[in-house]
Formats: C-alpha cells, structure tokens, sequence
C-alpha cells in the first residue's frame, strides 16, 4: 500500500476545526485537495500531518500556531478614516480588500472594526493566533 512521503502527489479529504469545534473549511461534498508534499503548497502542520500516512488512512491532527498560519502581529492591523476609501467602497465589517503595501506589494486585509469615521483594517491571516485541528482521509498517493 502507498505511503505519503515528500514528493508524493496525494489527494485528501479534509474538515478543518478550530479547538472549539467550529469548522472553517471542508472538502465534504467536493474533489478531494491535491497536494504535493514538499512544495510548500499547504500550510506545515498540515503537510506534516499527511506524512507517513497509507490510503484510506483517517486521523486527526492539531496544528500549532507556528506550524499553521503564525502568531497574529499587531503591527498587521492599522486605523484608517473613512475617507480613505474609493467612493465606491462602503466599509463594513468582514469586507476583504487589497491594499499595495510601501514597496508595491499587493496585501489582502480584512475589515475588522468600523467606528464612526475609523476603519480598522487587518493584514493577518484570518486564522493567525490559532490551534487548529483537521481530520485527514488520504484517498490516493502517486
């Protein structure tokens, strides 16, 4: 039976939780995600958790927060005014936009707060600062 190893191609049937339970991203219902151990395609932990494992295998794994998407960064979040928008954009709480960060570089930022005229935007990711928890089915590996 074949064995995920880096360099493996595998498909993978995947629910991510975070500790509490709720879910955030699933492939129920879909193909399942292909990844190529060793390309830097998915996250650390999630990678490192498809190591080893044989098809039709199921387990679950917990994924740190350095070995998933970090530690959120408070120098990532910033208040801008209201007016710093284009007139065409009505900020609202969740909104994900882009901005060009001082060396050109597209950053997506999230809505995270709207008071009055300041507008709280956030450049980490959404599960930065987060243990999370994913049930793993290898289906095939080439």
């Amino acid at each position: 039976m074949s064995e995920a190893t880096k360099g493996s191609v595998v498909k993978v049937h995947y629910t991510g939780k975070l500790e509490d339970g709720t879910v955030f991203d699933s492939s129920e219902g879909q193909e399942p995600m292909e990844v190529e151990l060793g390309a830097n395609g998915v996250i650390p932990g999630f990678e490192n958790g498809l190591l080893g494992m044989k098809v039709n295998e199921k387990k679950t794994i917990n994924i740190s927060i350095e070995d998933g998407y970090g530690p959120r960064r408070e120098e990532m979040v910033m208040d801008v005014t209201k007016s710093d928008f284009p007139e065409n954009i009505t900020p609202e709480v969740g909104l994900q936009l882009t901005m060009e960060n001082d060396s050109g570089q597209e950053v997506p930022v999230t809505i995270s707060k709207v008071e009055g005229d300041k507008v709280t935007l956030d450049g980490n990711h959404p599960l930065a600062g987060k243990v999370l928890v994913f049930d793993l089915e290898l289906v095939d590996v080439s």
